[in-house]
C-alpha cells in the first residue's frame, strides 16, 4: 500500500484520524473529528499513575502532575488574576516546574509566553513588555536577569529553585495549597502559546499559536506513524517493538517548538516517560540512555551527531532507542547512515517544520530516508506545500522557489507585529522564507534560505548545498559557509569549520571539487577545534561567525 492510500483509509470517516474540512480564519482546513478541543482537554486526557515526568531524583506520574497543575492554575486565578487570555511568562530551564506551569496556564485560558532561557536582561524585559505578561514564573538565571531591569519593576514574579527574594514568590508555597480548576470554556481557536523565533538580527518575533493548531500538529505525527505502520503491515521495516514502556529523552529546551510539542506534548498524548536534562550533555544523555530504557531521541543534527559519537566511545546499553529523531536542519548524509549504523534498533528520523508550524511539515524516516538522506520527506495530511518564484507565481514539480505553506497547524499571527503581515497571503499561504523544491513524488528538498545565498560575481550560490558538501569529509564535524566582502566579485565564499584533528585546507578544496562547481569552492576556510557558536534553537550562529571571519580578512 502506497502513502496517499494509506492516509486515505486512516483517515476515512469512523477511523481514529477521521478528518473532517473546518473553517478558520476565512480559510478552509482539515481537522481530525477525534482530536481534544483543547490542551486542556488533552491533559486531563492523560491522567493515570504512569511515571510522566523524570528530572534527576524527582519522579512524578501522570495524576500527581495533574494535581499539582491544578493546585497552580487555581492559584493564579485567585491570587495572581489571571483571566483567559493573559500572558503568563516561562523563564526556566527544562525543570519539572516548567511543564507545571504550561499546564496550569492553558488550562484557565491563559497565553504561555515560552521566553528564551539564553535571552540576557535587556532580551527579557523587551520580551515580556512586548507580549504584555502579567505574571512571569523564572528560575534563579532569570531572577538575578530580570532584577537589573527597572523597566520590570511592575511584574509580579513567581520563583523556581532560586533564592528567598522579596521579588518573588517561591512556587512550592503556591503548589502547597489545594485547588480545583473552575471549569473554563476553552474554544479551539483561542489562542494559547507565544514562542519567540531565533532571528539572528532585530528583535525577535512572538508566533503565536492556538490550541488548535497544537494539538493538530501532535494528531499529525500519530497519523504519520500510523501510515507507516499501515505501510509495513505493523512496525516500520528494520524497526522491531519495543522492549521497554514509551520513554523520551528531553535535551532540547521548552522554549522550543521541538522540545514543547515533539517531545513533552506527545508525552501527554502517548502517556509516555519524559526524562529531562538541566542541559545538553551528550555523555549525560548516553547515561540516561542506558538507565532509564530511552526509546526515543529527538535533538538538532548537531545534537544527534553528539549522542551518536557518545555511544561510539562509551561502553553503553543504548539498544532501547528506537528512533533518533531530527530537525531544524539537515543532517550531513554520513550521520543519516552513522545513525543506522551505531544504535542497533534505532532508526533515523526528520521532517522540516517551523516555530510557524508548530514542528510539522514534511517527515520522512527509516529505509526510506537512507534512500533519500538529502530530503525532508513528504508533506503531512493536514498542510499544503506550494513552491513559488520570484512573482509569487507556483512552479512546476522540480523548479525552485520560496516555499510556501498553508494548513492547520499554521499560526494566524505574530505578536503585535504588523511589519510582518506580507508573511501571510490570501487564501491562506505562508512564506517560510526557504528555497527549495519538490520532486515528481511529493519529496521536499530544501536548498538554503533567502537570506543565506551569496551572489559571487552575479553568481548565486546557496550556503547550504556547500556545507552539505563539505561535511562529507570526515574530519569536518561542523560547517557554516557564508560571503565576504570581495573587491572585485562583491562577495566571495567563506566557511569555518569545527575539527578535531589537524587538517589539510588545501585538501579539503580539492576535495571538493569532486562535488561542486570551482566557484562554489570556499576561498576562505577558517579552522577551529572548538564547537560553533549557536543560537539558542540550537542553529550555528552563522551571522557571528561570518562577522568574526570578516574582522581577521580586514586585518590581512
Amino acid at each position: 500500500m502506497d502513502r496517499a492510500r494509506a492516509i486515505a483509509k486512516l483517515t476515512a470517516p469512523g477511523r481514529k484520524y477521521e478528518l473532517q474540512n473546518v473553517c478558520v480564519n476565512g480559510n478552509e482546513v482539515k481537522w481530525f473529528v477525534n482530536a481534544p478541543t483543547s490542551l486542556r482537554q488533552l491533559i486531563s486526557e492523560a491522567r493515570c499513575e504512569k511515571t510522566f515526568f523524570v528530572y534527576n531524583d524527582e519522579r512524578y506520574t501522570f495524576e500527581e502532575f495533574y494535581q499539582r497543575a491544578s493546585n497552580l492554575g487555581r492559584r493564579l486565578i485567585d491570587d495572581y488574576g489571571v483571566k483567559p487570555g493573559d500572558r503568563v511568562a516561562i523563564g526556566l530551564r527544562n525543570y519539572p516546574e516548567w511543564a507545571l506551569a504550561f499546564a496550569a496556564i492553558t488550562s484557565i485560558g491563559g497565553i504561555v509566553a515560552g521566553l528564551n532561557a539564553w535571552w540576557e536582561s535587556d532580551e527579557l524585559e523587551y520580551g515580556i513588555r512586548h507580549i504584555g505578561a502579567k505574571v512571569a514564573i523564572v528560575d534563579q538565571e532569570r531572577l538575578d536577569r530580570v532584577k537589573l531591569q527597572s523597566g520590570l519593576d511592575f511584574l509580579t514574579l513567581i520563583s523556581v529553585h532560586s533564592e528567598p527574594c522579596d521579588r518573588a514568590t517561591p512556587i512550592d508555597q503556591l503548589l502547597r495549597q489545594h485547588g480545583e480548576l473552575p471549569d473554563i470554556q476553552i474554544e479551539p481557536d483561542d489562542d494559547a502559546v507565544i514562542l519567540f523565533t531565533s532571528g539572528s538580527t532585530g528583535h525577535p518575533k512572538g508566533s503565536v499559536s492556538t490550541h488548535r493548531n497544537i494539538i493538530a500538529a501532535l494528531l499529525s505525527w500519530e497519523l504519520d506513524l500510523a501510515v507507516l505502520a499501515t505501510i509495513h503491515g505493523g512496525a516500520p521495516k528494520g524497526q522491531s517493538k519495543p522492549h521497554y514502556p514509551d520513554a523520551a529523552l528531553l535535551g532540547m529546551p521548552l522554549f522550543h517548538v521541538n522540545g514543547l510539542l515533539a517531545v513533552l506534548l506527545t508525552s501527554f498524548r502517548r502517556k509516555r516517560k519524559t526524562v529531562a536534562m538541566y542541559k545538553w550533555d551528550p555523555n549525560v544523555a548516553v547515561e540516561l540512555v542506558e538507565a532509564e530504557k530511552i526509546v526515543s531521541f529527538v535533538g538538532t543534527p548537531a545534537m544527534t551527531g553528539d549522542i551518536m559519537l557518545a555511544a561510539q566511545k562509551q561502553d553503553k546499553d543504548v539498544s532501547s532507542l528506537l528512533a533518533v529523531g531530527g530537525g531544524g536542519s539537515a543532517r550531513a548524509e554520513s550521520q543519516v547512515k552513522g545513525i543506522d549504523e551505531t544504535f542497533k534498533n534505532a532508526k533515523p528520523y526528520t521532517g522540516w517544520g517551523m516555530t510557524e508550524t508548530n514542528s510539522i511539515g514534511t517527515s520522512i524516516g527509516g529505509e526510506e530516508y537512507l534512500m533519500r538522506p538529502s530530503s525532508s520527506g513528504r508533506v503531512s495530511a493536514v498542510l499544503e506545500l506550494g513552491i513559488v518564484d520570484s512573482d509569487d507565481n507556483f512552479v512546476k514539480a522540480g523548479e525552485r522557489g520560496e516555499l510556501l505553506v498553508r494548513g492547520t497547524s499554521v499560526i494566524h499571527k505574530y505578536w503585535d507585529r504588523p511589519d510582518s503581515s506580507g508573511d501571510f497571503l490570501e487564501g491562506g499561504w505562508f512564506r517560510t522564507g526557504d528555497i527549495a523544491y519538490l520532486d515528481e513524488d511529493g519529496y521536499l528538498y530544501i536548498v538554503d534560505r533567502l537570506k543565506q545565498i551569496i551572489i559571487r560575481g552575479g553568481e548565486n550560490i546557496g550556503c547550504a548545498e556547500v556545507e552539505s558538501a563539505m561535511l562529507n569529509d570526515p574530519a569536518i564535524i561542523e560547517v557554516s559557509v557564508y560571503g565576504v566582502a570581495d573587491q572585485r566579485l562583491g562577495e566571495d565564499v567563506a566557511a569555518t569549520i569545527y575539527v578535531d584533528r589537524e587538517v589539510d585546507v588545501d585538501a579539503i578544496r580539492s576535495n571538493l571539487k569532486l562535488k561542486i562547481a570551482g566557484f562554489k569552492i570556499p576561498k576562505h576556510i577558517r579552522v577551529t577545534t572548538e564547537p560553533l557558536v549557536r543560537i539558542a534553537s540550537g542553529k550555528i550562529d552563522k551571522k557571528t561567525i561570518q562577522k568574526d571571519h570578516q574582522k581577521l580578512l580586514d586585518l590581512e
